[in-house]
């Protein structure tokens, strides 16, 4: 009769606990999503300065009034003789250049009277008009290629001239070569025979291209042929040489050669 004994409890504190586990675990989810939006705010990369903010509005055609005429102004009336007066008037009964006639006086002063003109009706007025003449401006009292008042064509001064060229002198050069100098030496002392030159048996000539200056010293001195055994004394020698100053159209130059030690084995 005792084993079919069920024993009850009550379970309220086994639902307290799993109702705390469920609230729990909500919460923290809850909390993890939140975190995760706001990292993901902050991670997002929204390229603003790769956005195109410019707006295209596109506007109806629209008719622009025509430009207005260009008006030209201060522009001198057309050539035409049909403004030009016909009757001629004289302030002086002035004879024209071609009529042979003897002045009374002679006087200096330029005349501004217009002659009188040939084979055209005229008469004596208080000022000079008429058609324009062969040559003339077409003003009242000029002259061919004049300002109409009897002035002169004013003349534009171009200044003085320059002076002439000076003469281009041909440039001298500094350095001359003259090839072997040996027998243009003032003075050119002997090489002395070095020791070891001897024992070794060396002999034969040495060439020493050399450089002068203007006095006749010599600045540069270098063996360029010969026994090695005998450069070292000829380069020695030909610093000692001297030389007569070289001039090329009264400037002293330079002068470069060779000069040739000929060692002999005694």
């Amino acid at each position: 009769m005792f084993n079919n004994l069920i024993e009850s409890t009550s379970h309220a504190g086994e639902f307290k606990r799993r109702g705390s586990f469920v609230l729990f675990t909500t919460a923290t989810y809850v909390v993890l999503f939140v975190i995760a939006g706001v990292i993901s705010i902050y991670a997002y990369d929204a390229r603003l300065e790769d956005q195109n903010l410019e707006y295209i509005t596109m506007l109806n055609p629209v008719d622009l009034p025509a430009p207005p005429a260009s008006v030209r102004q201060n522009v001198p009336p057309p050539k035409s003789g049909a403004n030009r007066p016909t009757e001629v008037l004289r302030e002086v009964a002035m004879a024209r250049v071609t009529q042979p006639i003897i002045p009374e006086t002679i006087s200096v002063t330029p005349n501004k009277n217009l002659p009188i003109p040939e084979g055209v009706p005229w008469r004596i007025s208080d000022h000079d008009s008429g058609p324009v003449e062969p040559g003339g401006t077409g003003r009242p009292g000029g002259t061919p290629g004049g300002s109409g008042d009897g002035a002169r064509t004013p003349v534009v001064d171009v200044g003085t001239p320059p002076p002439p060229m000076p003469p281009v002198h041909p440039s001298v050069p500094r350095v001359i070569s003259k090839g072997p100098i040996t027998g243009l030496a003032l003075f050119l002392p002997k090489p002395p025979y070095p020791p070891i030159a001897k024992q070794a048996g060396a002999f034969g000539p040495v060439n020493v291209q050399v450089l002068i200056d203007e006095t006749g010293k010599v600045i540069s001195a270098k063996a360029v042929s010969g026994n090695p055994l005998l450069r070292s004394a000829a380069q020695q020698a030909a610093y000692a040489a001297r030389f007569s100053p070289t001039t090329l159209g009264d400037q002293p130059v330079k002068v470069s050669g060779v000069i040739t030690y000929n060692f002999v084995l005694q």
